[in-house]
């Protein structure tokens, strides 16, 4: 990912995201308006791409959303709540957070097998929820080594 990203000018659009977002929860009471799928999914994956200097694969491609270097499979999640959903066990998880006026944050970066285990039951949708909470208590017991290297700081 190139530095000549213009990162406040993303920071401010995602805020206007989040606006625009609240003000048609509160017209629309009763009925909620958030930001997933892939909008929040793309402004990570190009978030973690930055960060960690991946290589993003092409959109929407099954299971794993960037490559490093040295070939390793990533998943990357970013959310606004307090929880993640994963659909298949990744070879390595990149959690990240960010509220509404940031910052960002990552909540998990290890291996995905450990997520997978200890993510809820399978859906109906097909997707197996992890709260932000646990993600960071995993978090805690990840070596070093299996850590992929934060090679910026989080840029919103």
């Amino acid at each position: 990912m190139n530095d000549s990203i213009d990162w406040d000018r993303v920071a401010r659009y995602l805020d206007a995201l989040y606006e625009a977002s609240e003000g048609l929860e509160g017209i629309f009471v009763g009925r909620k308006f958030t930001l997933d799928g892939h909008l929040v999914g793309s402004i990570g994956e190009v978030v973690a791409a930055y960060m960690f200097d991946l290589e993003l694969n092409a959109a929407s491609t099954r299971a794993h959303d960037a490559i490093t270097h040295d070939g390793k499979k990533v998943e990357i999640k970013l959310t606004q709540r307090r929880s993640v959903a994963i659909r298949h066990e990744p070879e390595h998880l990149i959690a990240l957070h960010r509220p509404k006026g940031g910052p960002l944050s990552i909540v998990y970066n290890g291996p995905g097998s450990v997520v997978w285990e200890s993510a809820g039951r399978i859906q109906t949708n097909g997707q197996r929820s992890i709260s932000l909470a646990l993600l960071r208590n995993l978090d805690q017991q990840v070596r070093v080594s299996d850590r992929l290297p934060v090679k910026r700081a989080p840029p919103i």
